[in-house]
């Protein structure tokens, strides 16, 4: 929810790195990858974990009026 430090980066993108062709990887996010640039903070290590990520992979994005807590209510 709010952009990612330079030291929460890198560890992002280690874990990503060794996790990259060996196995799966769920990722879930309010954020489209469009916009993981602005909250992953480094350009450079954006586009690598984008790299690793969005090019092998599907997405399934969730669109609505309201939002899922609301949807899924038992109230």
């Amino acid at each position: 929810m709010t952009p990612l430090s330079e030291t929460e980066s890198r560890d992002l993108l280690e874990v990503v790195e060794s996790r990259c062709s060996n196995n799966s990887t769920i990722f879930t996010s309010q954020v489209e990858p469009g916009g993981w640039h602005g909250k992953i903070g480094s350009v450079p290590i954006a586009d690598a974990i984008l790299d690793r990520t969005v090019h092998n992979s599907y997405t399934v994005n969730i669109r609505g009026e309201k939002s899922m807590c609301k949807r899924k209510s038992v109230i």
